[in-house]
């Protein structure tokens, strides 16, 4: 298989759970290390990568269920930019130009979102890490992410788990789970599956933007994706499409 990658421009979601270390370690610097190990190789390959993280590893919003929602929200959105600046410091230890773009402004840390500047950074081989989610309440990462991409015209997103695809419930409990091969956007909102929020599926599905749900633990798994390879499951207007064990 060619190294060559079948796309220029994406957005990769990590969620804040995904980089959090064992015994309730809000960081594994070894997942963070890893995955901007794997963000320069596919830099190197002259694409131009978006990065939208959650804060889950830090702060869920359900945890202050006794709490404004508001508030509660607002903690999440600093809570991925503490994310975000762990990875940018990770990625420029390799040498990889790294801007943290948040959509609430805090600009002594880091540059307000704006989306022409986002561009012009990705033009420029540069890992834009986008911080704070929408910037609004009521809004996941998710969501953000889908956003995101739909304004840097990105062509996919990659959704980084802790599991190595979509499944018919989660393998991790139920040992007779299935993983789909390929899975249509209204599939997974119609059968309730915990891959994005609604919201999120379908701001990609009006926009035709392809998602590709894979473990963030299989080796290279960035670039096996954008290579081609066929890991993971594919989510798009798509025929849905079981592996069968």
């Amino acid at each position: 298989m060619s190294e060559k990658s079948l796309y220029k421009r994406v957005v990769l979601k990590l969620s804040g759970e995904a980089l959090s270390g064992k015994g309730g370690d809000s960081f594994d610097f070894d997942v963070i290390n890893n995955v901007a190990e794997q963000l320069k190789k596919v830099v190197e390959m002259g694409v131009q990568v978006g990065v939208v993280i959650g804060g889950g590893n830090i702060w869920r919003g359900r945890q202050g269920e006794d709490m404004d929602r508001t508030t509660a929200d607002y903690m999440g959105m600093l809570a991925t930019t503490i994310n975000a600046l762990a990875l940018q410091d990770a990625l420029e230890t390799k040498e990889v130009d790294t801007r943290v773009l948040t959509a609430i402004e805090m600009r002594q840390i880091a540059e307000p979102y704006i989306r022409r500047r986002a561009m012009h950074h990705l033009d420029n081989s540069r890992v834009v890490i986008f911080g704070c989610g929408t910037g609004n309440p009521y809004f996941s990462t998710d969501t953000a992410a889908a956003l995101r991409a739909a304004e840097i015209e990105a062509e996919m997103i990659l959704l980084a788990k802790n599991v190595n695809g979509v499944y018919t419930s989660d393998p991790n409990v139920d040992d007779d789970a299935k993983k789909y091969e390929s899975i249509s956007y209204i599939d997974v909102i119609n059968q309730g599956l915990k891959v994005m929020d609604t919201t999120a599926i379908s701001l990609c599905m009006d926009n035709k933007i392809p998602i590709i749900v894979f473990g963030l633990k299989e080796k290279d798994g960035i670039k096996e994706v954008l290579i081609g390879n066929e890991i993971g499951t594919r989510i798009n207007d798509c025929e849905t499409v079981l592996i069968e064990k």
